[in-house]
């Protein structure tokens, strides 16, 4: 297995330069890792800079909590302007609230917004109970999301390998599990792996892959 393959190579810092986004395209470029993930407000640049690098970007980022509204279009946006992955944000509030038909029709229209591109859907598993991550993950697949994914990385904590189990075991195989958040080591990416996780975010991407 090459795990540089399965690594979306991270920087969401409110405070990345564009020198920071270069380094990290020639990092995804150098290692191979499968794509670069950004803000969207970088694609664009990054587009412009080397057009062979896939490109994910977040959507409704951190929160969730932005209108349907809001995040259909920033989802256009980022197509428009060369992402060809989504990683989207759930509202959290909602889902733990028991309205799983806001939940299931926000996603829906992220996933009509993306086309044909890749949608992964962040369920923020770190607030969320066992059943939670069960009905986030239902909810997805449900609206045609390609992936389910742990964390933002912005929240109390990040991926676990109990939840990317979790995870897989209700999405069954057809479905991408993205681990992301907190994960620094080979072995923990490996860990990962193991439970079901099929990418990995991260930004110690480099030091994964010694």
């Amino acid at each position: 297995m090459q795990l540089n393959k399965l690594i979306d190579h991270t920087n969401l810092k409110a405070d990345a330069t564009k020198a920071d986004i270069k380094k990290l395209v020639d990092e995804a470029v150098e290692h191979d890792f499968f794509s670069v993930c950004v803000n969207s407000s970088f694609v664009k640049f990054i587009k412009e800079y080397n057009d062979q690098v896939t490109i994910a970007t977040v959507v409704g980022f951190p929160l969730g909590a932005m209108s349907t509204r809001a995040k259909a279009y920033e989802t256009k946006c980022a197509i428009e302007d060369g992402a060809s992955e989504i990683d989207m944000v759930i509202e959290i509030g909602r889902l733990k609230e028991g309205d799983y038909d806001y939940v299931l029709e926000d996603i829906k229209a992220v996933k009509e917004a993306c086309g044909d591109n890749i949608l992964k859907v962040i369920i923020e598993t770190c607030l969320l109970t066992e059943k939670e991550i069960v009905k986030a993950c239902e909810l997805s697949v449900e609206a045609g999301a390609e992936f389910v994914k742990t964390s933002t990385g912005f929240s109390t904590g990040g991926a676990k390998a109990s939840d990317i189990a979790l995870m897989r075991k209700t999405v069954g195989p057809d479905i991408g599990v993205k681990a992301s958040g907190g994960i620094h080591t080979k072995e923990e990416a490996l860990e990962m792996v193991e439970n079901g996780a099929t990418r990995i975010g991260a930004s110690k991407s480099i030091d994964i892959c010694k």
